[in-house]
């Protein structure tokens, strides 16, 4: 039995309607990450700048800096860290007494240093959803494109 030229024809024709509307989905859904992650981007840069926190002078980089941004956070968490090992003589919280007076400044470092490293993960985040919806929204408008020639 032979396909006849019109069952093909709606065949191709519904396939270039699908593809059309999964280009669009993935359109979509490519800038709503995109704006998802300029937003989160944003808002923790924000969230940071209101703490008026400076990159240390003896920071490894970025030094005097403000933390705004993924590197001076990271560049403020390696200068707490050595600030932290210096003062503790090169112990970690975990490996200092209880009764250790500079126990509770090395915990504070080290819930200093936590909460900058998620905000470092945050902008990773963010960026990464940035750059997934750009390629993602390219890909939809690609497949919109080709969906309107195969039909």
């Amino acid at each position: 039995m032979t396909e006849s030229r019109t069952d093909r024809s709606n065949a191709r024709s519904q396939n270039s309607v699908f593809a059309w509307w999964a280009g669009v989905s993935a359109a979509v859904a490519g800038l709503v990450m995109v704006i998802s992650g300029g937003v989160v981007w944003g808002v923790v840069s924000s969230q940071l700048a209101e703490q008026k926190i400076v990159v240390s002078e003896d920071a490894p980089f970025l030094a005097g800096s403000s933390v705004t941004g993924p590197f001076s956070a990271l560049a403020q968490t390696e200068a707490i860290g050595t600030h932290a090992t210096e003062m503790a003589g090169g112990k970690s919280y975990a490996e200092l007494a209880e009764d250790d007076p500079i126990r509770a400044t090395v915990m504070d470092a080290s819930f200093l240093r936590a909460s900058l490293f998620t905000s470092v993960v945050s902008f990773g985040v963010a960026f990464f959803a940035i750059g997934a919806g750009l390629v993602i929204g390219l890909l939809g408008f690609a497949v919109t494109r080709l969906s309107r020639r195969a039909g």
